[in-house]
Order: C-alpha cells, then sequence, then structure tokens
C-alpha cells in the first residue's frame, strides 16, 4: 500500500554538502569541523550513495584524527553496505559508551547478526535512563525494527511512546502504519484521524486514510478523505491519480476520465492515463473513444502489452475479429505468460469461427493459470461441440468445481452425460438445473430433443 511519510529537508545540509563538493572540485576553500563532515556522511547514507560518504569520512578522519563520532560512522557505513561483522567489530572497538547515536548503531547492528536478546537489553536499557523524550526514543528504536520488517516488537515500542506523549506526530504516523501492515485497519484509521484531530491541514495523513479505505474496498470514504487531501494541496499528483481511481471502482467513468486529464496535467508521462482513460471509455462500451486514447499510449510507448491488448478487445467487442486477431498477437509477443490474453485470443478465434485454434488457445490459457471457471467451460463447451462428451464432463466438472455458480453449468453437464448415455447422472444434473431454472427444461430438450421420449 502506497503511502505518504511527513519530513522536511534540512537546507543547512544541503548548503554544507554543496560548499563540500565544491571543495572536492576546486572551486572552493574551506575548513570542515566534526558536526559539518558529520552532516556530509549522513547526507550521501540517506542518498544510498556509500562510496562518497566514505570519502568524506576519509577526509573527516584526516583532519579530526581518532574522533569518536567519525569512528562510529565507519560502523554505519558497514551497516549500511551489509557488512555488519564490520561494523560491530567497530563499535566493539569504542568501548562503552552513553552515547546515544553509538547505542542506536549497536542495537540496529545486534538485530542483523541474530542477537536479539542483547539488542533488546540496550533498548530497554533506553527506556530505563531516560523518561523526557522517552516517545522520541521509541520511535528510535521502532524506526530500528521497521527497518528489519519486525513490525510487532516496532509496534510494542510505539504504544510505549505514544502512552508517555500523545500529540507526537511522528510517531503516530508509524503507529498508523504498523497497525496497516498487521492488517488492523480499524486501529490504523483511529490513529489517522487522531493525527488529523491535531493538524487537520496534515495532507500525508488525509491520502493515508484514504489508502486505507481503498484497499477495503470502501471507495466512498476513501474518496472523501482523497479529496480532504486535494483541499489542502491541490497539486498533490498521487492523490489526484488515487481520486481518479476511487471513481473508477465506482463506475463513475465520466468523473474518473475528467479527474484522469487532471492528473495528466501535472505529469510530463502520460502514456500510462492515457490507458487508464481508455479503460473507462471501455468500461463505457465507447469502444472508438477507447481505442483512441491506447492508440496514444501506444505511441509514447510503443511495446505497450495493456495498450495493444486493449485495442483488441475493443475490436473484440465491436466484431472485428481478424483486425482484433493482429493487436493481440502483437500483445503476446511481448507476453505470452499472460494468461487473459490467451483467453482473447481464443474468443477471436470463436468469432471467426476457428474453433479448433480457439481451443487450442484456451488449453494454453489454463496451463498458465489453472484456476479460471469461465474458460474451463469454454473448453468444456467446444468438446460438446465436438462431440467428445467424456472429455467435456471433466471440463465442466472441473469448472463447477472452481465456481458452482456458473450460469447453466448442471444443464450442460446434464447435457454431456446425456449424449454419453448416462441417464441417470444426466436426470440428477437436470434436475439441479431445473430447480435453479425452470427455463433449462426447455433448454435441454433444444440440445437432446431425443431426450423428450427416453427421459419420459
Amino acid at each position: 500500500m502506497n503511502r505518504k511519510l511527513s519530513f522536511s529537508v534540512d537546507d543547512e545540509s544541503y548548503d554544507i554538502v554543496k560548499r563540500y563538493e565544491q571543495f572536492l572540485e576546486g572551486t572552493a576553500k574551506g575548513y570542515f569541523d566534526v558536526e559539518e563532515l558529520e552532516t556530509i556522511v549522513e547526507f550521501y547514507l540517506r542518498k544510498g550513495r556509500t562510496k562518497d560518504s566514505t570519502k568524506a569520512l576519509e577526509l573527516g578522519l584526516q583532519l579530526h584524527p581518532n574522533n569518536y563520532a567519525l569512528k562510529s560512522k565507519r560502523a554505519k557505513i558497514y551497516l549500511a553496505t551489509g557488512d555488519s561483522k564490520k561494523a560491530f567489530r567497530i563499535l566493539e572497538s569504542l568501548g562503552e559508551t552513553t552515547d546515544y547515536e553509538v547505542i542506536l548503531l549497536r542495537i540496529e547492528v545486534l538485530l542483523r547478526l541474530e542477537r536479539t536478546k542483547e539488542a533488546r537489553f540496550l533498548c530497554d536499557k533506553l527506556l530505563k535512563e531516560e523518561t523526557e523524550e522517552l516517545d522520541n526514543i521509541c520511535l528510535d528504536i521502532a524506526f530500528i525494527y521497521l527497518s528489519q520488517i519486525e513490525y510487532e516488537t516496532a509496534l510494542e515500542f510505539l504504544k510505549i511512546g505514544d502512552i508517555h506523549n500523545r500529540k507526537n506526530l511522528d510517531l503516530l504516523f508509524e503507529l498508523a502504519f504498523c497497525y496497516e501492515q498487521n492488517d488492523e485497519f480499524d486501529k490504523a484509521i483511529e490513529t489517522y484521524n487522531r493525527i488529523i484531530d491535531i493538524d487537520s491541514y496534515m495532507d500525508e495523513a488525509w491520502f493515508n486514510l484514504g489508502q486505507i479505505y481503498f484497499a477495503m474496498q470502501e471507495f466512498q470514504k476513501a474518496l472523501e478523505a482523497y479529496e480532504f487531501a486535494l483541499t489542502i494541496d491541490e497539486n498533490d499528483t498521487l492523490t489526484c491519480l488515487q481520486k481518479a481511481h476511487v471513481h473508477f471502482q465506482l463506475d463513475q467513468f465520466e468523473l474518473a476520465i475528467e479527474t484522469y486529464k487532471e492528473y495528466q496535467n501535472m505529469t510530463p508521462d502520460k502514456w500510462q492515463s492515457d490507458l487508464f482513460i481508455a479503460e473507462c471509455y471501455e468500461k463505457m462500451e465507447r469502444y472508438d473513444d477507447s481505442i483512441v486514447y491506447y492508440q496514444h499510449s501506444l505511441e509514447t510507448n510503443p511495446n505497450n502489452f495493456e495498450a495493444l491488448t486493449g485495442i483488441g478487445i475493443c475490436l473484440l467487442e465491436q466484431e472485428k475479429f481478424e483486425e482484433s486477431l493482429n493487436f493481440i498477437k502483437k500483445a503476446l509477443e511481448l507476453n505470452d505468460e499472460a494468461s487473459d490474453a490467451w483467453v482473447y485470443l481464443a474468443e477471436t478465434y470463436i468469432g471467426m469461427e476457428q474453433n479448433e485454434n480457439a481451443l487450442m488457445s484456451y488449453l494454453k490459457s489454463i496451463t498458465l493459470d489453472p484456476q479460471q471457471p469461465d474458460t474451463l467451460m469454454a473448453i468444456a463447451n467446444i468438446f460438446l461441440e465436438k462431440g467428445e462428451y467424456s472429455t467435456a464432463i471433466q471440463y465442466y466438472l472441473t469448472a463447477q468445481r472452481q465456481d458452482a455458480n456458473l450460469e447453466f453449468i448442471d444443464l450442460f453437464i446434464a447435457v454431456a452425460f446425456y449424449k454419453t448415455g448416462s441417464l441417470v447422472e444426466s436426470a440428477e444434473y437436470l434436475d439441479k438445473a431445473i430447480f435453479e431454472d425452470e427455463t433449462a427444461a426447455s433448454l435441454f430438450l433444444e440440445l437432446c430433443p431425443e431426450a423428450l421420449y427416453k427421459l419420459e
């Protein structure tokens, strides 16, 4: 689930890094104190640029040999590159310390080395020694556990921090996130609403609330949350896109198209939103309009499986079977593992009365995805038409096991059994079919007119 986090950019750190990079280029001179070098190292680490971070650290140790804080940064770099053992050895060489950042580093290293009891001991020790900033300490510890995808333990510390300070917004965001990961959506919703009660202009909270409602398929509530977020920041592209998706899910296709077009005006890359608009028109059965937008998407991204498939479907719905065939084949050249595309290909062949080709395409589809009751029933229908009744029965029964509510499935099984001479089984399934729909009896006689005498 996509979510947003509230954070602020430290302009001062950018200024320091810019001056440092100018120094490396030889276009600026200057002296960097320990705190500035720590800032530079941290900046590159956050960007994932460990080589640049190491280079800055080496300069720092040249200027400030044996500095405790800079040595600890080397351990952090090793941790970032996945060498937990080297990080641990450096931290051990620093000896006992009360330095908060180093203790947090030790907790993370111990967790990565799966020395969980030692890590937990240090966590508990931190909480006992500090009460004034307990909520922020709990948040820092939770971040470490979150980095190891240990949501339950992170949640435990966040709850402790929340008791200490009920208005720590950063902590509340992480608390809500952990509830989401545990599928405790009601608690996540409650937490985001607490954030909103504290600061109703927190658009990230409105957005994340919308995401939860979207995941729960409570689309009207999701729409309201996204609209609040856009009221706060009307230029938020991701929220605009999600709002369009909600309109689509609510079958509000005109509104969805309008919102997708608003999103297009905010972003340079339009091929994806063209797909969304095309799908809206497709749902509205405005196939020519749909094809126009699928074509727009193809112009920007020629190797676009979704657009090629979409055009093929629209042409199929318009019974332009030969044109449809060309587009679906092109789509399968890009991705022959797409089971649904093989189904569309089969349906195109059915329209062209090429049942053998259709059968081969259907069979290819179920090898890729066996859980397709409608496709299995379509295969059974072809075998029924071919007079291969026993094979048809096998496919009908498999389809029914996957979905007992398939329309007229009992009727077709009855027909197939009748054709094999299994009159008892045929009568049994026919009774079920008539119980579900009285018209099944007349349909059965249309398919098996000779049964009028045998079943009397």
